[in-house]
């Protein structure tokens, strides 16, 4: 029970959590309104607006700056995996979801009846990274969570 209890009582984890948590089921929202349908499957999946990633590590941030300051160790670290993070979402992962909807394609048409020598039993995964309005609104939402729920 002592673990729980410092868990919960570390707010900068708590609000990265919970910048992580309002992301994922506004990503649900977004798309359900975009879709109308609801696919309960997106709170646990990548991609998608806004994103989860950028929020999660801006809430990180922004949270140790409040905390330690913005000359402390724990905010050049946060702030540094953040950018990683973010740059991460909208470059590499971006560009392996175009691959993968690409691949998919081939895969499906009457062309690419060698892909038979290779057992696709599904569809690569296209929604992977994020575009730059994606990761923004994130990082927008991880700082307001974390500015709100540090202070």
């Amino acid at each position: 029970m002592e673990i729980w209890q410092a868990i919960l009582a570390n707010r900068l984890l708590c609000a990265a959590f919970i910048a992580w948590f309002v992301a994922q089921v506004l990503k649900l929202l977004i798309e359900a309104w975009r879709s109308k349908k609801l696919e309960l499957n997106l709170l646990w999946s990548s991609g998608g607006m806004p994103s989860s990633h950028s929020s999660t590590v801006c809430a990180l941030a922004t949270g140790s700056a409040m905390l330690y300051g913005l000359s402390s160790f724990e905010f050049a670290m946060s702030a540094i995996f953040a950018m990683v993070v973010m740059y991460d979402a909208s470059g590499v992962r971006r560009e392996t979801g175009k691959q993968s909807k690409l691949l998919n394609l081939i895969l499906e048409s009457d062309i690419s009846e060698w892909a038979s020598l290779e057992t696709f039993d599904e569809n690569l995964k296209e929604l992977v990274g994020h575009t730059p309005l994606q990761v923004t609104s994130g990082a927008i939402l991880g700082f307001l969570i974390a500015w709100y729920y540090v202070c």
